[in-house]
């Protein structure tokens, strides 16, 4: 008699699609040279404005660095991060500017804020981020986890402009977390959400950290989109927030590495480019 079992071994099934479902890699010099020459073609500003939100340590900062480093074509570290915080590591509403040369700038503003949590006496406060949104809230005001930011506060703008006004959100989560999310900071952001939808602004979202979510990633960042881990993740958060999935992009901030990687390069450029394509529909409607 075989000393061998009848039953049949299960192979683990196939973490890779036969093909990406989003082709990228062929759209990275145009979306290179689209980003770096862009201008808003609305006379009354400047800047396309991008506000970053999410829930605490979703890599907001880190993205920022990231897009700096893309256009430098060097490792960046302005937008400070910490990745041992367990709270906000951002307390300041903190717009970012990215040099062009010494004397000019690219025409992207992006503005960083403290992160949502839990905790309804820790991390920003919804009406700040919608006062954000409207341009009432000045660079550099202090967030104030348990108080809103008041008409009557120095750091109110009372009669903003286009300019300071927000022309994309894009929300910013981990990969590997969209399932964690708890349900009040999900609560959180549908209500800026909500907000955003009733003020006309197109919002996007970004899924960070892919490397860390799955070791597909990790193993080959370029295979990035055809990993069906990961489009099983920008389903589930299509399906939690609302925001469709062509609006939800993966990517892979700059962390550990000290020199520019093409592969990371073209998904930040993937997701950057649509944020400015709809930040442009957005002010051309006006």
């Amino acid at each position: 008699m075989w000393p061998f079992s009848s039953k049949k071994v299960l192979e683990p099934p196939e973490p890779y699609f036969s093909k990406p479902w989003r082709n990228v890699t062929e759209n990275y010099p145009r979306d290179l040279d689209f980003v770096k020459s862009y201008q808003p073609q609305n006379k009354d500003v400047k800047h396309l404005r991008i506000l970053l939100h999410g829930p605490v340590g979703s890599g907001k900062s880190s993205f920022i660095n990231s897009v700096e480093t893309v256009l430098k074509g060097r490792v960046t570290g302005r937008a400070l991060t910490d990745a041992n915080s367990g709270s906000s590591f951002t307390q300041k509403y903190t717009a970012y500017e990215i040099h062009k040369d010494p004397d000019s700038f690219y025409s992207v503003i992006f503005n960083d804020i403290m992160g949502f949590e839990q905790n309804t006496e820790a991390g920003v406060v919804v009406e700040d981020v919608k006062l954000a949104m409207r341009g009432h809230v000045s660079d550099g005001y202090k967030f104030n986890p348990v108080a809103q930011l008041q008409e009557t506060d120095k750091d109110y703008k009372s009669s903003p402009t286009l300019e300071d006004r927000v022309h994309v959100l894009v929300c910013v989560i981990p990969a590997g977390s969209v399932s964690l999310i708890s349900d009040k900071v999900v609560e959180k952001l549908r209500e800026v959400r909500r907000a955003a939808a009733e003020m006309g602004i197109p919002q996007l979202a970004i899924l960070t950290k892919v490397d860390e979510a799955c070791p597909e990633a990790e193993n080959d960042i370029n295979e990035t989109y055809r990993i069906k881990y990961l489009k099983e993740q920008v389903d589930k958060f299509s399906m939690l927030l609302g925001i469709p999935p062509n609006c939800i992009f993966l990517v892979k901030n700059y962390h550990s590495e000290t020199n520019t990687n093409d592969d990371i390069n073209v998904l930040i450029l993937r997701a950057l480019r649509q944020m400015i394509t709809f930040g442009e529909d957005f002010l051309n409607n006006l």
